[in-house]
């Protein structure tokens, strides 16, 4: 509260009535480094999305139903959580007269037009967070690196060509890249400077004849670097509002999801600013042959550290004192066996019990349970490999004998089978794909507040537009796309269930299909047979059969004899 309370000093000073603190940096990138969370600073709150609003006489924090019960356990006290979409920051401001300041480096024209409809806001560009804290320095300067060809498919050069090729149609004389995912992709780049995504912060300007200027810390490119980008000029990313400010009577192209309020006001002063979703995030989204094969081994390698981990919780939670973070560090000694293994590729999710009803729970010191016979357990964890990024949830049943637990599970089951077995047509995405999913839930009045799928990223972001299984996504599914496949379900304070695969539309013939990247057993302990038909039982038989014959060369002894018993048929 002391923090709070410094804060709302400050309002005085800039005559305003309140103070807008968002998750994400300026890179606006989903994972946010420790010294510049300033949202975890203020409210204590450790999800990766959310946002708070200190007026002078209260508190708010905004999220999505992923993270409500997370928010209410960290945030309660000092916070009042609020739930999007049931309400907006607008329907609580009902007063125009209010002053609410924020920093336009860390918000897009689009999420305050969002967020707030009509409502004016004060740009401030002082934060004023920044202001109260005194943040740790950061010494560690990681380099950027670049990717082999053979580990992309696609050269950095006909990328931009085709990134090009788009913006002459438009007639545009420059394109601001502002998000460091889509550098990452064009210039077949990576760093590390998100502890789950390797993406290199930087900005990128484009010009309409391929010259390519990129922004970033001269420290983190080497020399050898620098001959392998022999195309690009490499600036200090200091120089930018000076690049920008410069730019006179030229038309420019921004980017919805990335470019700060900030940077669109430096342009827009001399130049004609087209402000559209960066075309780059599409066809990144479309993962090429080399990509796609290099995805299934990525995602083998990670369900044999997955599955090996799972029989080894089987073997050991009744011998020896396990607990939710004990497991998830076991987890990630098994994934860093593999010589490819890089890094998670998000926080794991290790909850057992009433924690598993906590969509994006994070075990810590005070929330860490004992896993314990008769309850459910849920991990949801991913890596990333030198050739690829996963995702993956099982829930796993320690004794449980609750026919309730199983009637769900099983409906969770039928509607991730549905996704797997949609039939792709041209107008197929992801909001129909949704629905299929809902549906065997749906028919016992119950539903989960999260969207079905999203897309995944190439040794890139966990969680990638634009495709996605959701109520409002309507882009085109597309050969080499990759999506998650995770329908669940939380009963608040006492379980959660979730199972999630990765799934890439493939073309067989004429005809698209999705086809399993995830290798790792479902719990067949959990399955209630007489709910599934027999499309579904076979589809179960089946997937079991595909894990036990890809597996099996990487298991011995105990650990083959499970595998075993783990993908015989129901």
């Amino acid at each position: 509260m002391e923090k709070i309370i410094e804060l709302k000093k400050l309002f005085k000073k800039y005559d305003l009535d309140g103070y807008l603190i968002p998750k994400n940096d300026e890179f606006f990138g989903e994972y946010v480094a420790e010294e510049e969370d300033r949202l975890k600073f203020i409210t204590n709150f450790s999800g990766s999305y959310g946002f708070a609003l200190i007026l002078k006489d209260k508190n708010y924090l905004f999220v999505d139903g992923r993270y409500t019960l997370q928010a209410k356990r960290e945030s309660g006290k000092n916070f009042n959580i609020i739930t999007m979409p049931k309400l907006y920051p607008y329907n609580i401001l009902k007063s125009n007269k209010l002053r609410i300041g924020f920093d336009p480096k860390l918000y897009t024209q689009r999420m305050i037009n969002y967020l707030f409809k009509k409502k004016k806001l004060i740009s401030i560009n002082v934060n004023l967070v920044d202001k109260i804290w005194k943040k740790k320095k950061v010494n560690n300067i990681s380099k950027f690196f670049i990717l082999k060809k053979s580990d992309t498919g696609q050269d950095s050069k006909s990328k931009i060509t085709k990134i090009s090729r788009i913006f002459r149609k438009k007639k545009i004389d420059y394109q601001f890249i502002s998000a460091p995912e889509n550098i990452a992709w064009l210039l077949n780049l990576r760093g590390e400077d998100s502890n789950f995504s390797p993406i290199p912060n930087s900005y990128m300007i484009l010009k309409k004849n391929n010259i390519i200027n990129l922004f970033c810390n001269p420290k983190k490119i080497n020399n050898k670097l620098k001959k392998k980008l022999r195309n690009v000029k490499i600036k200090d990313i200091n120089e930018i509002e000076i690049f920008l400010d410069k730019l006179k009577n030229k038309k420019v192209q921004i980017d919805q999801l990335s470019c700060s309020v900030f940077f669109k006001d430096i342009l827009k002063k001399n130049n004609m600013v087209i402000e559209q979703i960066d075309p780059t995030y599409y066809l990144k989204s479309v993962k090429n042959k080399i990509e796609v094969k290099n995805s299934y081994k990525s995602n083998i390698y990670d369900g044999v550290a997955l599955t090996k981990f799972l029989f080894w919780l089987k073997k050991n939670f009744q011998k020896k004192k396990i607990t939710e973070v004990s497991a998830q560090n076991k987890l990630l000694q098994f994934r860093k066996k593999n010589k490819y293994f890089k890094f998670p590729s998000f926080p794991t999710i290790s909850g057992s019990g009433s924690n598993g009803a906590i969509i994006h729970y994070r075990a810590n010191s005070k929330t860490n349970k004992t896993l314990k016979k008769k309850e459910i357990y849920l991990v949801d964890s991913g890596g990333q490999y030198n050739f690829g990024t996963t995702d993956v949830t099982r829930t796993i049943s320690f004794g449980n004998n609750n026919k309730r637990i199983k009637d769900i599970f099983t409906r969770v089951l039928k509607g991730h089978i549905a996704v797997a077995n949609f039939e792709i047509k041209n107008s197929t995405n992801g909001h129909k794909i949704d629905q299929a999913a809902r549906k065997p839930l749906k028919q016992v009045n119950l539903s989960y507040p999260h969207g079905t799928g999203h897309g995944v990223g190439y040794f890139l972001n966990v969680h990638e537009g634009p495709v996605g299984f959701s109520k409002r996504n309507k882009t085109k599914l597309c050969e080499g796309m990759i999506i998650s496949n995770e329908p669940g379900y939380y009963k608040a304070g006492q379980f959660g269930i979730r199972i999630e695969n990765l799934i890439v539309v493939k073309k067989i013939n004429k005809s698209y299909v999705f086809d399993n990247l995830t290798m790792v057993p479902i719990d067949r302990n959990l399955i209630e047979k007489k709910i599934l038909n027999t499309t579904e039982l076979n589809w179960i038989n089946n997937y079991h059969e595909q894990v036990y014959n890809i597996l099996n060369k990487y298991m011995f002894g105990a650990d083959l004899k499970l595998l075993k018993e783990s993908c015989s048929k129901i």
